[in-house]
């Protein structure tokens, strides 16, 4: 069984004394968790308060973003080897704000992706649809071609270099996304299952090994059931991580499951 993962998204939230505050709280409430992963992607001004809060804990730190470059003129930009400097293990990538609101496209996150894996990151792929996507039947394709973009832009070698770094996908409707509606664990799963296959036909060892991550309004309510799913290796979490007690409630859900598992 794969190792759950959940990992928090601050997005563009927290301050240096909000930080401290929540982060005392979480570390606190997962001390005793050793069956799953943690870790929170915060804004890049914050990532050395959390490299030295979290740095002697069992919660990983990591960006939100990063730059398709590996240096340069970019004013504004981070790179990934800026995120190393951190310490980061994990940076998001193609995040659905990131692709509505900054209009980055499938190729500009493939180059980031591939940024990330030769800086040594953990990069997290976000993929998924838009409500007018889904109830116009598409939602494979759309996401298939997300995917597709990674092996177009960079071949198919970088999978044995993704799963040696421990790539994860996360799946991520924008439709169900801080709107406190959330696909079914049933529809969770089944998107689930079409990404795993879709990674099989073309390396069924990586497609095993991969986490795929759902990232849709999780929250304490429904997080056992989303993540009793058998293709759901975790959770992306928005809302709830910026609550400390809702987010390692999630976190227990996710040790407890693995725990059972095992």
């Amino acid at each position: 069984m794969r190792r759950k993962l959940v990992v928090g998204n601050w997005k563009m939230h927290g301050s240096l004394a909000q930080n401290q505050a929540l982060i005392t709280e979480i570390t606190s409430g997962l001390r005793d968790l050793s069956n799953a992963d943690f870790a929170v992607c915060v804004p890049s001004p914050y990532l050395f308060q959390v490299q030295s809060l979290l740095q002697e804990t069992n919660i990983a730190w990591g960006g939100q973003n990063v730059s398709p470059h590996e240096y340069g003129a970019y004013t504004g930009a981070v790179s990934a080897r800026m995120l190393a400097d951190f310490g980061c293990t994990y940076v998001l990538i193609g995040h659905s704000e990131r692709r509505v609101l900054i209009h980055e496209t499938n190729t500009s996150a493939a180059a980031s992706f591939g940024m990330a894996l030769k800086a040594g990151l953990t990069p997290i792929f976000c993929v998924g649809e838009t409500l007018e996507e889904r109830e116009a039947g598409v939602s494979e394709a759309v996401v298939a071609s997300q995917m597709i973009a990674i092996l177009n832009t960079l071949g198919l070698e970088v999978l044995s270099k993704a799963v040696q770094l421990r790539a994860v996908i996360a799946y991520e409707p924008s439709w169900a996304i801080g709107t406190g509606r959330t696909a079914t664990p049933e529809q969770a799963q089944a998107m689930h299952t079409f990404i795993r296959r879709q990674i099989a036909e073309r390396d069924a060892d990586v497609a095993n090994r991969v986490r795929i991550l759902y990232g849709g309004s999780v929250n304490p309510s429904n997080a056992s059931q989303l993540l009793a799913m058998p293709d759901i290796d975790g959770g992306l979490i928005g809302r709830c991580s910026l609550n400390a007690n809702e987010f390692i409630a999630i976190c227990r859900a996710a040790s407890e499951i693995s725990m059972n598992a095992g």
